[in-house]
């Protein structure tokens, strides 16, 4: 027998091991935020997730946010398969990147030349990196309670986990470093041009919509401000869309609003699921990069042909709009059953496959705001759905996604928990 292989199908006794193995028991904080410990899934198809126990869950988490089609969905599945016979790592181009890069520029105006990356956190870093080589500056402007990825540069003031864990701000950054990143609040256009004008700002980087202190929607006219601001003052705007790149809208944040940044960092869904982040841009800009230029990047695993193929094959679903449809739907259904159902005072930001709740306030415009959220009903919120079957974020500070799976029968199975849970909570 092989020592080393796990044996033991039971989350709590996995648990058990993984506390040995790993820091905090997880390979990424917010796992552990599920509580009294993490549950340990074995498959997912459509809504559902299925724990090693054989549980089935309703997932409304989804990856935290990748998988706008459900989980494992045939026409995806069947063409990873095929690439998977052919082989999966080659170190050298391949025809796939070009075919996803040419379907994000298609949807993404600003999308004019494209670097891929493995994450989200690489996509971040990476546009940092090239906007102060293309100015010639160095400090970045970002807005409180927005997460860029767990890199030096914007794990100042992050949401998320971050927030989760009080490490907003994480130690082992050097303080030459954090004096590069100048914090505004979102929504805060006065701020904004005060930054901008006072300092030597090389790039405004922001989620268009905050998804990562919960849902945070820009007010009216404050994209369109930042736009402004920053071409005056010839800073770059870059806009991270790692979450709602194809997801708002198949062009993203930046064309349901009508708003172009100067760079966009992508992720998540154009991956399928898979690894991956892309940085994208004005060509000018973008072909800074090496070996064009003399920003550097490279990764062994930049354009892997496995996250490239489902990349593609998600994008040829969302063409269809059948997804959008269905997710939107289910989204706006169930807001408004919450809307209906909870007495308690609360406030819900919702856009369409994204929303959360967060009680005892009846506002959330920014960062601030959603810190003073009651997030202990939010946990005893969160805790009453598992018993349920229902997974949504353990986290205040993540968002409630809904996919192309989660038609009318899974709706309604939903509505139902949710009313029995929030009798119970009332």
């Amino acid at each position: 027998m092989d020592k080393g292989r796990c044996t033991i199908l039971n989350s709590e006794e996995l648990w058990a091991q993984a506390r040995q193995l790993f820091a905090g028991g997880v390979n990424s904080p917010v796992r552990a935020a599920v509580k009294p410990f993490p549950f340990y899934v074995e498959r997912g198809k459509g809504a559902y997730i299925y724990t090693v126990e054989g549980n089935k869950f309703i997932d409304y988490v989804l990856g935290y946010g990748p998988l706008i089609l459900g989980h494992s969905p045939e026409s995806v599945k069947r063409k990873i398969i095929e690439q998977l016979e052919k082989g999966w790592l080659f170190g050298t181009p391949s025809k796939l990147e070009i075919e996803l890069a040419k379907k994000i520029s298609s949807h993404i105006p600003s999308a004019q030349k494209i670097r891929f990356v493995n994450s989200g956190t690489e996509a971040t870093m990476a546009a940092i990196r090239l906007a102060r080589g293309y100015s010639k500056r160095s400090k970045i402007l970002k807005f409180s309670g927005n997460y860029h990825g767990a890199h030096d540069y914007t794990l100042v003031e992050a949401g998320s986990a971050a927030t989760e864990y009080n490490v907003t701000t994480s130690d082992g950054i050097p303080m030459e470093i954090m004096k590069t990143i100048e914090i505004c609040e979102f929504n805060d256009l006065d701020c904004v041009d005060k930054k901008l004008r006072n300092e030597d700002i090389a790039a405004a980087l922001l989620e268009p919509i905050m998804g990562n202190a919960g849902v945070i929607l820009p007010e009216k006219g404050f994209l369109s401000g930042l736009r402004e601001l920053t071409k005056s003052y010839n800073s770059l705007l870059i806009f991270d869309e790692v979450i709602t790149g194809f997801r708002i809208d198949i062009g993203g944040a930046q064309s349901y609003y009508q708003i172009y940044p100067d760079i966009t960092t992508l992720g998540k869904i154009i991956g399928g699921g898979f690894p991956i982040g892309a940085v994208a841009g004005k060509a000018e800009i973008i072909d800074n990069f090496t070996p064009a230029g003399r920003v550097f990047n490279a990764g062994t695993f930049n354009a892997n042909p496995i996250s490239m193929i489902a990349g593609i094959a998600t994008i040829e679903e969302l063409e269809k709009e059948y997804p959008y449809n269905i997710a939107n739907k289910a989204s706006k259904t169930l807001v408004e059953e919450l809307e209906r159902l909870l007495k308690i005072k609360h406030t819900i930001n919702h856009i369409g496959s994204m929303f959360q709740v967060f009680f005892g306030i009846d506002k959330v415009r920014n960062y601030s705001d959603a810190k003073r959220a009651n997030k202990e009903y939010y946990i005893k919120f969160h805790e009453r759905l598992l018993k349920e079957r229902v997974f949504i974020p353990p986290s205040q500070y993540e968002t409630i996604f809904t996919s192309a799976a989660h038609e009318d029968d899974v709706v309604n199975d939903t509505i139902d928990k949710l009313a029995k849970v929030i009798g119970e909570l009332s």
